[in-house]
């Protein structure tokens, strides 16, 4: 059960990591996450199980068709809506998630899927505790993920860049940095993740245009559990998300384990909105 919901937690962690970096960068809540990470695990559907490539092609060639349809995304349909009231943006979200399950739906059809990877039906032995190879490799996966992100926002000027625009847009415009690309490349970033957890996640639950899509949901609760604006805070906001559904659904009654998520994120609205991690800011208007 403890792998078990920190396998789950770190897919919800790598969704709400996307919130996090979007929402830092531009101050909007992408709420087709969830529905981005189910296209990401279908373009990596389309090279395994139907081009016949393995799957680390198919995991690698996922990515960056997803980075690709980020950046687009961003560029094309987000871009002019910026400088609207936030629940125009929020809508629009919303409403791109709906267009997404319907266009998956008729490109693949409405019947869960799934393709071959490493790890399927295989497990591992330490002692007496067996776990599940495709668990490992989440929390492998996850890991690996954050350090290259940690690199990459840290030791990179790309990377110090996309923070400096995060943190004060005017100031870094006036530095000489490309303010819009540098948000449209991190919509491609958040898309990119979300293929990883779309890919991760498939051996587990199958690949559903109907039902992936609202793991975005609870992956929101987890950002708003870590804070909202914390990268940090999301991922650990997702494993205690994992957790707590999975021990709800063996020690509460029926019905909780779905629910459990919910019910955290409004406890945390009502007790701590800043999140573990996060901090509260005022902002003159």
């Amino acid at each position: 059960m403890l792998i078990n919901g920190i396998a789950v937690g770190c897919i919800y962690g790598m969704i709400a990591l996307g919130f996090v970096l979007i929402y830092k960068a531009t101050e909007a809540v992408n709420f087709a996450q969830g529905d981005i990470m189910m296209l990401g695990a279908f373009a990596a559907f389309s090279i395994i199980a139907l081009l016949g490539f393995n799957y680390w092609v198919g995991l690698f060639g996922a990515i960056l068709i997803m980075a690709v349809f980020g950046y687009a995304l961003e560029a094309l349909l987000l871009r002019p809506v910026i400088g609207q009231p936030q629940f125009a943006i929020v809508m629009l979200t919303i409403g791109l998630g709906f267009i997404f399950r319907t266009v998956a739906g008729a490109i693949w059809g409405h019947d869960p899927s799934a393709f071959y990877t490493p790890f399927t039906g295989k497990v591992s032995s330490f002692g007496p505790v067996v776990i599940a190879q495709e668990n490992l490799a989440i929390i492998i996966g996850t890991a690996l993920l954050c350090l290259v992100l940690y690199l990459f926002f840290t030791r990179t000027r790309l990377g110090v860049a996309m923070q400096a625009s995060s943190q004060n847009q005017l100031a870094a415009y006036y530095m000489g940095i490309p303010v819009k690309r540098v948000f449209s490349l991190i919509w491609a970033i958040s898309a990119g993740v979300a293929a990883v957890a779309g890919v991760l996640l498939s051996p587990l639950t199958l690949i559903d245009p109907g039902t992936m899509g609202f793991f975005g949901i609870k992956a929101f609760a987890a950002a708003v559990l870590g804070g909202f604006g914390s990268i940090p805070g999301a991922l650990v906001g997702g494993i205690l998300i994992g957790l707590v559904e999975q021990f709800a659904g063996r020690y509460l009654p029926a019905g909780f384990q779905e629910t459990s998520a919910y019910l955290v994120l409004l406890l945390v609205l009502v007790l701590k909105p800043s999140g573990l991690f996060g901090q509260m800011a005022q902002k003159k208007v």
